[in-house]
């Protein structure tokens, strides 16, 4: 069965282009020109992936990043942004997006970055984590309790609520409490060794992460090891239990 893909774009010959080659390389392309009517469509029906401009009328694209994710609806999504808009890229990935591409941007990297979510979130999928006995438990580090199989997080017995891709950044470090891992490290983990954006992708997940975890940062909270990359710092005087 052919893979569905939702283009929010309202720009008739960008939305043309990209349904073509799309349809061409075998996906069942559903195209909406509205954010409004984008955002219904993608909570009424399932898809696979949607392509989302971030500029749209009736509701933006950020705004529908955040609807969505605030209704725990994971579909992965790809946020097209205009050239050298950087404060545009950190607030869609901050809303949620697995990835970004740029205006102007050919076909085949378009294509490129498709067919590396759509993979990345199949392996995900199908295959288990490596420390499956650890994921298949609470963590509990400090304070911080994560459920990996609900996607939940508590800091202090109060919720936390992350992006799917925020608490994939912070499954990793907790996995390894103390130990300074690389932004490749963190990139190739969470994002997939083929992604293709880059290492700032990481960074600004970081950034947001520690906001959150300001709630109790007596407990456990994010180093920055320079030119390095990052650590889980987590109270000495509570042993984490797994």
């Amino acid at each position: 069965m052919a893979q569905r893909l939702l283009v929010i774009e309202d720009e008739p010959t960008l939305a043309r282009l990209l349904s073509y080659n799309l349809t061409q390389e075998g996906y069942e392309v559903t195209v909406e020109d509205h954010g409004t009517a984008g955002y219904d469509r993608a909570t009424r029906e399932p898809f696979d992936l949607i392509v989302l401009d971030l500029m749209l009328p009736g509701m933006n694209g950020i705004d529908i990043l955040d609807k969505l994710r605030g209704q725990g609806i994971r579909t992965p999504v790809i946020v097209l942004t205009a050239k050298n808009a950087e404060e545009d890229v950190v607030r869609g990935l901050k809303s949620g997006a697995d990835d970004y591409i740029t205006k102007p941007f050919g076909v085949s990297e378009l294509l490129a970055r498709v067919s590396a979510v759509l993979r990345r979130i199949s392996g995900i999928a199908e295959e288990a984590p490596p420390e499956t006995a650890v994921s298949a438990s609470t963590i509990i580090l400090g304070q911080l309790e994560i459920y990996p199989e609900r996607y939940e997080v508590s800091l202090g017995g109060q919720s936390i609520n992350l992006r799917p891709k925020e608490f994939e950044v912070l499954l990793y470090l907790a996995r390894k409490p103390g130990v300074v891992l690389t932004r490749d490290d963190l990139m190739n983990a969470v994002w997939g060794f083929d992604y293709i954006g880059g290492q700032r992708t990481v960074d600004v997940h970081v950034s947001s992460l520690r906001k959150k975890l300001e709630l109790d940062p007596e407990s456990v909270h994010i180093d920055s090891i320079r030119g390095v990359g990052y650590k889980l710092v987590v109270n000495k005087k509570r042993t984490p239990v797994i």
